[in-house]
């Protein structure tokens, strides 16, 4: 198993404190908003993770949004922040607002859309402190009203315009910007003209035909990055003067048909030869206009090797040292032999995609999602060496791009393959845990139907329910709201269905009754009811009644619903419209052998038409002895009530109680059995009594088979539970049958034998 640390106590501290704010660090005024209670003062490293654990937890729908969550840190006397990364539609403008006192240092801002102008005013207020910013993929934040507060209507809308005089004037400190995906028609020379000394610019996705005013910044400058930029050769020739240069990006996405720019021999020389300080360059996507490779009969001569002077790709050559960093992702050099890098971006191997990923997932979905799939080709088809390394990146991305379908039906599927039982030994219960909550992420009802599915498949590689107990009500909420009956995607619900079952089938009655109140009975009988109108028995009608069966098992309140929602005409139409489905009958007759164990609800048995189902089924041969069993099973609690319990004229008690009999006696008492008891509870308390000897017998004739049959299992279970104390008492009882008597000394012999080969004799 691989190293599984445990969590910081800082780490499960703030957790705990994001998940219950109001009982700990907050009190709710007028109950709406949230208030920091006033003894309560919070340095900075405390503040920057409980913003951006917060924002963590809110994307990924582990925590809902609380309005006035930004409040809390409006006064730095209590709380003081300084470096926080915000995301997502969430962020808006009193969010900013309302944190406009703290001293921020670094502030990033990622695709945040309902920021308007009014959020480039509060930026003013941080600009005495603020090195970083970014404004990555703030689409509106360059928009103003141009009617605030006036009326909206069809005869006075309001509409969004340009702000064009803002800059980051004041901005003195700022080094490291990102304008990225910035609004079109925004004058960026002007907007950067009063910043003094950058040292990182990102104009990811901006044309700009000029941008020599970029050479303001030649003795600064240390990083630019011009993804998805039309370049020229003016652009070229205002990039070779920028020396400083350690990383550049002139990447682009190689499907976006409106590039004119090709790359040649002369400008990879000319970078190579003006920017003597580049460690990292990203040429990513680009087409090359000539041919600036080695011959290949000159490239397989030696190892591969990433010194510079034997590399394949000729500018290279003349590098003073390799590369840390080269982006060559969707070019046809990512294949050469000897690249003078250490670390490649591409496709040729899994090292080259997993760098892809690891280097795009926050900015370039559309690139990252292309990677994934070639992950997911090697996860599938081959065998993936850096296990651990590629989990934490497809969970990365599927978490940083939940809305981003692409991305979604990639890295589930991906997941799928990653998580399989090939590679489980390599994961830690930690990392696994991780998986489940992106994918649970990936079957919230705003994801697409090929998203769901593959996380339903990935959920299926886990042990169920133990590895899903941690999100148990979540889980099952999803899954229920996939099945809903008005979807007709069948594989969907198959593979829904089947965890459904497998979630109730092995936790605690608290467990089962909760999933209960939640709907699932309801879900489950609207399913069946469907499959019934469609004069269809596949595994989802089957599934459906066997996990009714599982969610009844000791929860009388599951029981109850059962009967409420008509759940007993379902089970006659099922019977009479699909009459030799044997493991159907067998899920149907155990789920209504739960039902008979409650007391007050056997009244509602005790009709002639069931009883007369009931006993025509102790002649099944369906499933072994499993559907005769599981009436008789039925019956025996019913005639346990006694004979002034028995409300019908047809059939009559005795009738009934000789059928059970017979039925008992066809059984072989060494039948492998298709069942499995938690408890003998319900069984043992059919042995104490006198009122129905029949019930008796078959509740013995149960314990004789399963300690017959599974000593190992089955006798610890009864002999703590005191199965043999009760049996022993039966046995002096005048009331009893003989051969009733006989069976249970068999299982107390049985239970000895098993006790005897199982004695630790050792000294």
């Amino acid at each position: 198993m691989a190293a599984d640390s445990p969590e910081s106590l800082m780490t499960l501290c703030m957790d705990y404190c994001l998940h219950n704010l109001e009982g700990t660090l907050c009190y709710l005024l007028d109950n709406e908003a949230l208030h920091l209670h006033p003894d309560i003062f919070l340095p900075r490293e405390i503040c920057d993770r409980l913003v951006n654990e917060y924002m963590e937890l809110v994307n990924t729908s582990t925590i809902e949004h609380n309005e006035s969550f930004f409040n809390l840190f409006s006064d730095p006397r209590s709380t003081r922040l300084a470096r926080i990364h915000l995301q997502e539609i969430i962020v808006q403008d009193q969010d900013l607002e309302a944190i406009r006192k703290q001293d921020l240092v670094e502030l990033f801002l990622t695709n945040c859309d309902r920021l308007t102008a009014k959020s480039l005013q509060t930026l003013v207020s941080f600009s005495p402190t603020l090195v970083s910013l970014s404004l990555f993929g703030c689409t509106n934040i360059f928009y103003e009203e141009e009617n605030p507060g006036g009326c909206d209507d069809d005869f006075n809308p309001t509409r969004q315009v340009l702000v064009k005089d803002f800059t980051f004037e004041g901005f003195h400190r700022l080094r490291f910007l990102n304008l990225g995906k910035m609004t079109e028609g925004v004058n960026v020379e002007s907007l950067l003209r009063p910043l003094a000394s950058l040292a990182a610019l990102d104009l990811s996705g901006i044309q700009l035909l000029d941008i020599v005013f970029l050479t303001q910044w030649k003795d600064s400058l240390a990083s630019l990055v011009l993804y998805n930029m039309d370049l020229c050769e003016e652009h070229i020739q205002v990039i070779a003067q920028l020396h400083k240069l350690r990383h550049l990006d002139i990447s682009r996405d190689h499907l976006s048909s409106y590039y004119k720019f090709k790359l040649t021999r002369k400008v990879l020389n000319l970078f190579v030869e003006k920017l003597v300080n580049l460690t990292s360059l990203d040429i990513s996507g680009h087409t090359m206009l000539e041919n600036f490779t080695v011959p290949t009969m000159d490239e397989k001569v030696g190892k591969t090797s990433i010194n510079p002077e034997t590399s394949s790709i000729t500018p290279f050559r003349n590098l003073k040292r390799p590369l840390q960093f080269l982006g060559l992702f969707e070019t046809s050099l990512c294949r050469l032999l000897h690249i003078p890098a250490y670390k490649v971006t591409g496709s040729k191997n899994e090292e080259q995609i997993l760098n892809a990923i690891e280097a795009y997932t926050e900015h370039r979905p559309e690139i990252t999602s292309r990677a994934l799939n070639l992950l997911f080709d090697i996860a599938r088809i081959e065998r993936c060496n850096q296990l651990l390394r590629a989990l934490k990146l497809v969970i990365a991305a599927l978490k940083y791009h939940k809305y981003d379908k692409n991305i979604q039906v990639t890295g589930s599927a991906a997941l799928f393959y990653l998580t399989n039982s090939e590679y489980r030994t390599q994961q830690s219960i930690k990392l696994r845990r991780q998986v489940i909550q992106v994918v649970l992420n990936g079957m919230e009802p705003f994801q697409e139907v090929t998203v769901q599915r593959n996380c339903c498949l990935t959920l299926c590689n886990f042990s169920i329910p133990e590895e899903l107990e941690f999100q148990y009500r979540r889980v099952n909420e999803l899954l229920l709201n996939i099945l809903n009956p008005t979807r007709q995607d069948e594989s969907i619900q198959r593979i829904a269905v089947h965890l459904c079952n497998a979630l109730v089938c092995q936790v605690d009655n608290d467990h089962k009754e909760a999933v209960g109140k939640m709907g699932f009975v309801m879900t489950m009988l609207k399913l069946i009811q469907k499959k019934l109108v469609d004069k269809t028995c596949d595994q989802v009608m089957e599934f459906s009644w066997s996990a009714l069966w599982n969610i009844t098992d000791e929860t009388p309140d599951n029981c109850e619903m059962f009967l409420n929602y008509s759940g007993m005409k379902l089970f006659l139409e099922c019977l009479k419209e699909f009459p030799n489905k044997q493991e159907l009958h067998r899920n149907m007759l155990g789920l209504l052998g739960n039902v008979a164990e409650v007391q007050e609800l056997r009244p509602q048995l005790m009709t002639s038409q069931f009883i007369s189902v009931f006993s025509n089924l102790l002649d099944s041969e369906a499933d072994g002895i499993e559907v005769s069993y599981n009436a008789c099973g039925v019956l025996s609690h019913i005639m346990f009530d006694g004979p002034e319990a028995w409300a019908i004229c047809e059939p009559r008690r005795e009738e009934v109680v000789d059928r059970m009999w017979a039925a008992i006696q066809r059984w072989d008492v060494n039948s492998r059995r298709n069942i499995n008891y938690r408890s003998f509870e319900p069984i043992l308390r059919l042995i104490p009594q006198g009122i129905a000897p029949v019930s008796q017998h078959w509740a013995t004739w149960a314990l004789y088979n399963l300690v017959s049959v599974y000593p190992d299992k089955y006798c610890p279970l009864l002999m703590k539970e005191g199965g043999i104390i009760l049996l022993r008492d039966m046995i002096n009882m005048a009331s009893a049958r003989s051969e009733t008597k006989e069976m249970g000394r068999k299982v107390i012999e049985h239970c000895n034998n098993y006790m005897e080969e199982n004695m630790d004799t050792s000294r």
